[in-house]
């Protein structure tokens, strides 16, 4: 079982089956959703999720006919995506989940309209915390 919440903790979720299908989307909807250069997006079992939302924070935007973001009035964190199409189907942004999971990546997708400062094979410094140029002296 998976745990998870918004930023805020106004919502919570519990997956209590497998994450398929998981990828790193790099189409414009998804980096202007998520503000980043992707979004990592996997698929549950709408019978296998539990959404605890017990101060009804959860917004919905139709971003299309049948196709909803779910997502946190307060923090504005995204929790879920749904689809009229196929309503057994849930995607979830992986980010809002606190437990490892056990799944991996398949594919990076929609790279042709990936962001132009993003380098997928970039060689970048890698740090446990801040960057040390950010970090305050004590």
């Amino acid at each position: 079982m998976y745990y998870g919440s918004c930023l805020c903790g106004a919502i919570e979720v519990e997956v209590r089956g497998d994450i398929s299908s998981i990828i790193h989307c790099h189409c414009s909807l998804c980096r202007k959703n998520s503000g980043t250069a992707y979004a990592t997006n996997g698929f549950v079992n709408a019978s296998e999720f539990k959404l605890v939302d017990p101060q009804n924070k959860l917004a919905t935007y139709q971003f299309k006919p049948g196709k909803e973001r779910h997502f946190c009035s307060v923090c504005a964190s995204p929790v879920f995506s749904s689809n009229a199409d196929n309503p057994s189907q849930l995607r979830i942004r992986l980010g809002i989940l606190d437990s490892d999971i056990t799944e991996r990546p398949q594919s990076h997708n929609f790279v042709s309209s990936k962001a132009n400062w993003d380098d997928l094979d970039a060689d970048l410094p890698r740090y446990h915390g801040v960057e040390p140029s950010r970090q305050t002296p004590r």
